[in-house]
């Protein structure tokens, strides 16, 4: 899974040649839409939007991750905690779970088809209003860019860390070694302390953080109509949650 999460997938299709800054905006309208109106009808059909988006994109099914048993038996025992309370109390814990999966679905869609040096200019360049109220916009831009850069190699380097000890024979009763979540946790600390260190040496070497936002692209038309698709879902999901 840590071999796409976050990592663009290497095909080509419209959606991955839409600027960053467009896909970011309609996940935001997307968001905002499942925010103010989180009902059955309006799930569905952005459900059935986001797999329109990545039949588009030619996404193959393997980028899609396989969650664990433990997080669907998490999800079990959420909805078993709200069965005293009734049937609308389940419901409503249902609707918040597919509004949260429908916002990971879209981040990780923008993930899978923006290459992660776009995303640092587009943020720059879709906060630059900010810039009157004095915020930091380009510091802030690098630090997501920089944080959805680095979150795939903590990944990996986690699962190298759980297989390494994994190898390691198991202690006796004598020979007792801490909790193993704290062992992998503290080396995993370790590891991105050295590499933060090394990226920072890294950037500085090729002039600074403001490299990583130069040379930003624009949008183009093709961007203009993929947002007058997305407000037009929106609008007929409204429309048809206002008619029911």
């Amino acid at each position: 899974m840590s071999t796409v999460l976050l990592r663009r997938v290497p095909v080509t299709s419209p959606v991955h040649n839409l600027w960053a800054g467009t896909k970011m905006i309609a996940a935001f309208l997307i968001s905002l839409l499942l925010m103010v109106l989180p009902s059955w009808p309006i799930l569905g059909i952005m459900i059935v939007f986001l797999i329109a988006i990545g039949l588009v994109a030619r996404l193959p099914l393997g980028v899609v991750p396989r969650l664990p048993f433990l997080f669907w038996l998490l999800i079990g025992l959420g909805a078993l905690i709200n069965v005293p309370v009734g049937g609308a109390a389940v419901l409503r814990y249902a609707q918040v779970v597919v509004f949260g999966l429908i916002l990971v679905a879209a981040s990780m869609l923008i993930a899978w088809t923006t290459p992660m040096s776009e995303i640092a200019p587009a943020l720059a360049t879709l906060g630059r209003p900010l810039r009157a109220l004095r915020v930091p916009v380009d510091e802030l831009a690098v630090v997501v860019a920089l944080t959805l850069r680095g979150l795939p190699l903590l990944l990996e380097e986690i699962r190298i860390l759980r297989a390494a000890r994994r190898l390691r024979p198991k202690p006796d009763l004598l020979h007792r070694t801490t909790d193993p979540v704290i062992d992998i946790l503290t080396a995993a600390m370790a590891v991105s302390t050295r590499r933060a260190g090394e990226l920072g040496e890294a950037i500085t070497a090729r002039g600074g953080t403001g490299q990583l936002t130069a040379r930003p692209a624009t949008p183009g038309r093709n961007d203009a109509l993929a947002l007058a698709v997305v407000v037009a879902v929106c609008a007929a999901a409204l429309t048809l949650e206002i008619l029911l």
